[in-house]
């Protein structure tokens, strides 16, 4: 038989805003961009937190598909509470992209689900990012990675959904004098602005909720009042993450973070088994730290879609190797990415034609090849027209 596949856009995309990227992830960023790419048209509903710059990017963004010849109503954009489960719902939408709260991104996918023909839903949701400081490297440059780690957590306010939001380490005088050092440099930092009201909160009640709770204790910060968030450091028995509790599972969006400490390597592995699904992981080590700690890798691989060596993860680099993604409840969907070109291809849909002539064939699978691309002809890659 002659089999040609290629992929085809699956449909209109619904297009959820994220709070806390009013640019790069709400109304012209990734996931818009991917269903654009795939050759999908977006319905982008606008987050109620920055509704004025999500209608000046939409006016851009049809004013460019205007200039570039792109079909009418490509992409469009709607408002207000509660129109988003209509939007959901709608049987012309094949497909939802959703940066935001684990509950608003679970409720999406069972709304999707129970639709009579169920889409799917690709939500970013939940991520704590732990970072594990490793022995060698605390003993070296303890000081250092305190100042570089207690940064990242206040970069934006700590409002990055790739916020490190645990940090681990084994019991020894380099740990300990590195949580102090953590502690002095969170009780310097001023109050931050949040971007909207909600997010202060969610970020008192999320401060509330630590606070309640035995085994966790408060370290450095000062009394959160006001209209700003103030930067707050705790730390949490290690038998509390091992034993399963939600509270250390769940990320609270601000300038806070968590320190545990494990009593050896054995307790570090039970640890990070006992995560749920991340965006990202990191490792702060030395060579030596590398080799002692390598069944670190392995259990990370499986819990997180990025993980970094002597880096932070606050920074997310678009590139065709990026994956801002990973498994549940990071993401609903482990197998794709909101960050990349690989992004596209979760609005995309193969089909296949087989013993089809070659006038009826789309221009990527006629046999003179007239778009010139690259194509797999039996399994070889080939710019090559077909006899």
């Amino acid at each position: 038989a002659d089999l040609r596949q290629y992929r085809i856009g699956v449909g209109p995309v619904a297009v959820f805003g994220a709070s806390n990227f009013p640019l790069a992830f709400s109304t012209a960023g990734g996931d818009t961009a991917a269903a654009l790419a795939a050759g999908c048209p977006v319905v982008f509903k606008a987050h109620s937190g920055h509704m004025a710059t999500a209608e000046w990017v939409a006016q851009a963004i049809i004013r460019a598909a205007e200039r570039t010849g792109m079909p009418a109503g490509v992409f469009n954009m709607i408002y207000g509470a509660g129109v988003g489960a209509t939007l959901v719902k709608h049987p012309a939408i094949q497909a939802v992209g959703f940066t935001g709260s684990l509950s608003g991104g679970r409720a999406l996918c069972d709304m999707a689900a129970a639709r009579p023909q169920p889409i799917p839903v690709f939500a970013e949701m939940s991520s704590i990012n732990p970072v594990v400081l490793l022995p060698e490297a605390l003993q070296q440059r303890g000081e250092q990675i305190a100042k570089d780690l207690g940064g990242s957590v206040m970069l934006g306010a700590g409002q990055f959904c790739t916020s490190p939001g645990l940090v681990l380490g084994i019991a020894s005088p380099a740990f300990s004098a590195f949580v102090d050092a953590l502690g002095s440099f969170f009780s310097a930092q001023p109050a931050h602005t949040l971007l909207n009201a909600g997010g202060l909160k969610s970020y008192v009640k999320g401060l509330s909720h630590l606070a309640s709770v035995e085994g966790i204790r408060h370290l450095a910060g000062s009394q959160q009042q006001g209209n700003q968030a103030h930067p707050q450091l705790f730390q949490a028995d290690a038998s509390l993450l091992i034993g399963g509790a939600e509270v250390l599972q769940e990320e609270v969006f601000g300038p806070t973070t968590i320190v545990i400490e494990v009593a050896d390597k054995a307790q570090l592995l039970q640890a990070l088994h006992s995560l749920h699904g991340q965006l990202t992981a990191t490792l702060i080590s030395e060579p030596a730290d590398l080799q002692a700690f390598a069944e670190v890798v392995p259990v990370l691989e499986h819990k997180a879609g990025r993980l970094l060596i002597n880096g932070y993860p606050t920074g997310v680099e678009v590139c065709d190797a990026m994956v801002h993604g990973g498994p549940y409840p990071a993401t609903s969907d482990a197998r794709g990415t909101s960050v990349g070109s690989l992004a596209i291809d979760r609005f995309l849909r193969p089909v296949c034609f087989q013993n089809y002539p070659d006038s009826l064939l789309p221009d990527a699978l006629k046999n003179a090849n007239p778009l010139g691309i690259q194509r797999l002809l039996n399994g070889q890659p080939s710019h090559e027209a077909l006899n």
